[in-house]
């Protein structure tokens, strides 16, 4: 009958064999307890197969299976454990008393609740899910089962015996068929074992298994080539001597993930930059995961460790190809994504008849941070600068790191120049307000220059060339400034060149040389103390004023050098002056913001004045606001053991920067020089004029020497006189002068 009628019926026995005729003594019975119709249809197929010989009679419910049994009793019941009209501990009760001899396995779904233990201690032989009942296995299973169950049978009897104790040949014809079928078992097992073998190394990820013990029990090919161990090797050793594992950035040794899955019950990863100790000593970073095994009754019994080499990875490669395009410290675009992406710019730009802005970023001062309160603090800097810059800008622009301090901004569409200034006056803003980082707050500001395609330049080499150019003349303006290119920038710019390097040759042939301006005290008019003032006379250029080029030496890292000269030679000639015989007067020095925040300033200051012999009550320092404001706990510490030394301290150009009082009451000042700018413009403008009548109350109410700098008329003299300004510096007095015509101011000394 087809088989299409079996199912229609539901009751119909079915006979797996060609011939059913052939062999009928040898067919195992089977029955089938399955209310499934489609279910049922699977089985039956799987037992179609050539390789078993099988009878198997179906029902749907168990009293029609009951029916079943009482005209004969199968070899083999399989009962589906979900049936709609009985629990199953009900029907395999029911199923045992009806078929005692009979071997009964139950038939459930993978997501069925975890009841096999139970199952098995009702008396039921074994549970197979419905989705592995295939025609391979499921014969050579049954046979196996049969056959071990005849075996233990003749072995308990003592082997089928009949009159006389002479075995018949029935007997012994059972006895073959068992046989047949144990080596069927065997040859299945084999087959099954052999299948994984193949399977496991062909697959392109290493394979390891471990028993509970942590304990290597199988490895396939590529784990062999991956560890450097041979299986044999490693079956029965320590996973810690097979699969040595470290943390690749620690280099610490790494966590057993085949006992966390074991101990956790569950699937976990290797750790991120996890490297595999080889056998031969040689390292491979590795990626993938480990899985805890379990027994049929749900036990943990070992785990198994699927990984890879993590370079042929397409996640490392995909890591690879963005570090490659990134900057490590900020995650910005490095240089190379940003010529990508100017590149394609220009061209769009070029189709479609609009502008493209490259804004090229310098952070003023930020070396001094950098150098006086560690790298990583700095570091931490440069990422907050770097996530600031990337909320300023569109989603289609790019903001890269060129490297150090110094960052480009690509406006990939623009409509108009002015656009650009908006997102360059926005970029000031942001970057100017205080950085909290850690337990300093920081303020930092930045130079931008601007180029403009097709206006500046249609090359992209010569856009970020330019736009590096304008940022150098924002520096000069006076910093937190941004500059658009002008074409008379490159002259300036191959002048700036030429002042780079004749400087590192002034500094070697002692180029530089001093020249002092007098500061009288305006109630006596004494001279009170002289300023030093460097000065440089190039062969090319002649002599250069000191905005010429101290600006570029800070950028080139001279102004350190240069600095150190200049208090040298300040104290030098303050006292070569005292031994020709003549009355000194206490003489200052600017100190940039670079050389303050240099951690070894106090004690080179405290080397030079042991070398010259000069008292340090006759040295003072000048320091701009903004010199202090780059950061406060630094500068206070810097400025309170050179004060300790027993030197001055005074604020230049006060009121032109960015200091509040609450700042400077943490500094030790003595004195408050006033910027010219508001000097020079005093009479004229009543708002100067009440500035600096205000700073003047500041410094009479705090104890502190004001001077006043820029004088240039009587006038401006006799204002500064009613308000009690202390004292006063400028050409109305005396223009800088050499050492020589300095030293004709200076008094003999008095006898004593």
């Amino acid at each position: 009958m087809e088989l299409e009628t079996i199912l229609q019926t539901g009751s119909m026995p079915f006979t797996t064999s060609n011939d059913a005729t052939r062999r009928s003594n040898a067919l195992c019975s089977v029955l089938l307890i399955e209310d499934e119709s489609q279910q049922a249809h699977h089985v039956m197929a799987a037992l179609a197969s050539p390789l078993g010989r099988f009878r198997l009679e179906w029902r749907q419910t168990l009293g029609a299976a009951e029916a079943a049994l009482r005209q004969h009793s199968p070899d083999i019941i399989l009962l589906d454990l979900t049936l709609p009209d009985t629990f199953w501990a009900h029907a395999l009760d029911r199923l045992v008393t009806a078929a005692p001899h009979a071997i009964i396995i139950g038939l459930s779904d993978p997501q069925d609740p975890p009841i096999q233990q139970e199952i098995m201690q009702r008396g039921m032989h074994d549970v197979f899910f419905k989705c592995h009942l295939d025609g391979y296995w499921l014969p050579r299973v049954l046979e196996a089962a049969v056959g071990h169950q005849a075996a233990m049978a003749a072995l308990h009897h003592g082997g089928p015996c009949h009159e006389g104790g002479v075995q018949t040949v029935k007997d012994i014809t059972e006895l073959k068929i068992t046989d047949a079928r144990l080596r069927d078992a065997e040859a299945a097992l084999h087959a099954a074992t052999e299948w994984t073998q193949v399977t496991l190394n062909s697959i392109g990820d290493a394979v390891l298994t471990t028993d509970r013990d942590s304990r290597v029990t199988y490895l396939n090919r590529v784990a062999e080539t991956l560890t450097g161990w041979s299986s044999p090797e490693a079956i029965g050793k320590p996973l810690a001597q097979v699969l040595p594992l470290i943390d690749g950035q620690t280099l610490q040794t790494a966590a057993n993930p085949a006992r966390r899955a074991m101990e956790e019950n569950r699937a976990v990863g290797l750790a991120m930059d996890c490297v595999l100790i080889r056998q031969d000593g040689s390292q491979l970073e590795i990626e993938d995961s480990a899985t805890p095994i379990h027994d049929r009754n749900g036990r943990v019994t070992g785990a198994v460790i699927v990984f890879h080499d993590a370079c042929q990875s397409p996640t490392q490669s995909a890591k690879l190809a963005y570090q490659a395009q990134h900057d490590a410290l900020t995650g910005l675009p490095n240089r190379v994504l940003l010529w990508e992406r100017l590149s394609r710019a220009i061209g769009l730009a070029h189709r479609h008849q609009h502008q493209v802005a490259l804004m090229y970023l310098d952070l003023d001062a930020f070396k001094p941070i950098n150098d006086s309160l560690g790298h990583a603090l700095g570091d931490r800097l440069l990422q907050s600068v770097a996530s600031r810059l990337s909320e300023c800008v569109r989603d289609t622009d790019t903001v890269c790191r060129q490297g150090g301090d110094e960052f480009v901004v690509l406006l990939s569409e623009i409509e108009k120049p002015q656009d650009a200034a908006r997102i360059a006056e926005k970029i000031l803003a942001t970057l100017a307000k205080p950085y909290q980082i850690g337990n300093h707050e920081l303020r930092i500001t930045t130079s931008i220059g601007i180029s403009l395609y097709p206006d500046d330049s249609t090359d992209a080499h010569a856009l970020l060339h330019n736009a590096d150019t304008a940022m150098y003349h924002a520096k000069k303006c006076g910093r937190n400034f941004y500059q658009f290119f002008r074409a008379d920038m490159n002259a300036l710019m191959m002048q700036r060149t030429h002042i780079e390097s004749q400087l590192h040759m002034a500094l070697k042939e002692d180029a530089i040389f001093l020249n002092f301006q007098p500061k009288i005290d305006i109630a006596t008019g004494y001279l009170c103390s002289v300023e030093a003032l460097v000065r440089w006379r190039d062969s090319t250029l002649g002599l250069m004023p000191p905005s010429a080029f101290l600006s570029v030496a800070e950028t080139c890292g001279l102004i350190v050098p240069i600095g150190h000269w200049v208090l040298r030679e300040a104290c030098r000639q303050l006292e070569a002056w005292r031994e020709e015989g003549v009355e000194i007067v206490p003489i200052a020095v600017n100190i940039s913001a670079i050389e303050l925040h240099d951690k070894s300033l106090p004690t080179r200051i405290a080397e030079i004045l042991a070398e010259t012999k000069l008292e340090a009550r006759f040295l003072e320092l000048e320091v701009t606001e903004n010199s202090l404001m780059h950061h406060t706990d630094a500068s206070a510490s810097a400025l309170a053991e050179l004060s300790s030394l027993g030197i001055r301290i005074a604020i230049d150009d006060f009121g032109a920067g960015t200091a509040s009082l609450m700042h400077l009451k943490r500094f030790p000042i003595d004195t408050l020089n006033i910027a010219p700018c508001f000097v020079h413009d005093m009479i004229d403008s009543p708002d100067d004029a009440s500035f600096i009548k205000a700073i003047i109350n500041l410094g009479q109410n705090l104890a502190l020497r004001v001077i006043a700098k820029g004088v240039e008329t009587q006038a401006q003299l006799d204002h500064l006189t009613s308000q009690g300004c202390d004292g006063a510096q400028g050409f109305l007095f005396s223009e800088p002068l050499s050492a020589a015509d300095f030293r004709g101011l200076l008094r003999p000394a008095r006898c004593t």
